[in-house]
């Protein structure tokens, strides 16, 4: 039977990842055939697609993943999610143009501000972000990523979410335009963390994108390798094992995987209790194959 795992639309972030994990699983004989499949909906259609027994695993974001377990709107149904893995940190920052006048992410009150369409998780993540930080009469933009860009570029929208680094769309609309990633005021950071449990900080590295000239600290959105309750656990223990043992060649295979060595670190170390939110649970089968591995010197 094939290994089947759900990703993102094709050229997506989950999908260039998904054909990394892809390469590195098949090198696993028992592991053979493993397909990477194109998911039109990403974290959301991945969940489901668990349920419906059309994928045996799936990328998805943390933030999505308590709502499946609990049925709660996008979703219709609880679905019995497990986590198997940590896939990366995708940091989540607001860019304007350099010139706009819009310094930092408090400066968005009023604007018009790409979200991303409008039941995506892109637009989650703005409503979040902004309302835990107080910034109100945001005007949202419902496009996305690239339609976004286009929209900041023309001057039809101010502001625009973007995620993670490296981004194909905001790489090229950063060579047309000078843009400004904006930053955090005193503070607002740490506000941010403390009310939304699935993110974590991390810093954009000085040069990332055209303009950024100092390395800069944003929230990051942790992204899952998710699998369904009912797969057997001695398939998800050689998936889990695979990963844990190829971090780094799959941080050499797609820099989306950069920082995949230090969560697995933290998973073998301590179990992985900070990387599990919301009632979201390990596989037994990950959990033995972190537990049979050990912590790492």
């Amino acid at each position: 039977m094939p290994i089947r795992i759900g990703t993102s639309e094709r050229g997506g972030t989950f999908f260039t990842q998904g054909e990394a994990l892809q390469a590195v699983l098949e090198a696993e004989p028992a592991l053979r055939p493993v397909m990477a499949l194109e998911t039109q909906g990403a974290s959301i259609a991945n969940a489901a697609r668990l349920h419906a027994r059309a994928i045996e695993f799936g990328f998805m974001a943390a933030n999505w993943v308590p709502r499946a377990l609990r049925g709660e709107p996008p979703f219709t149904r609880p679905i019995a999610l497990r986590v198997v893995a940590p896939m990366n940190v995708g940091p989540l920052f607001f860019i304007a143009h350099a010139d706009s006048g819009i310094n930092r992410v408090a400066d968005l009150a009023g604007r018009r501000v790409v979200f991303g369409p409008e039941r995506s998780g892109m637009a989650q993540h703005a409503r979040v972000m902004l309302d835990a930080l107080g910034v109100r009469n945001v005007r949202p933009v419902h496009l996305d990523f690239a339609a976004g860009a286009a929209a900041l570029e023309a001057g039809k929208a101010d502001a625009q979410l973007q995620c993670p680094v490296p981004n194909a769309v905001m790489t090229a609309l950063s060579q047309r335009i000078l843009v400004r990633v904006l930053p955090y005021g005193a503070g607002e950071l740490e506000r941010l963390l403390a009310a939304i449990p699935y993110y974590r900080a991390t810093v954009m590295p000085r040069g990332a994108i055209r303009g950024l000239d100092a390395d800069l600290r944003q929230a990051g959105v942790l992204n899952l390798l998710v699998t369904h309750a009912r797969i057997e656990a001695r398939v998800v223990a050689a998936v889990a094992r695979a990963i844990a043992t190829n971090a780094a060649a799959l941080g050499r295979l797609n820099p989306l995987f950069s920082g995949l060595d230090a969560l697995v670190r933290e998973v073998r170390r301590d179990g992985g209790s900070a990387l599990v939110i919301g009632g979201a649970e390990f596989h037994p089968g990950a959990a033995d194959a972190y537990h049979a591995l050990g912590p790492t010197p």
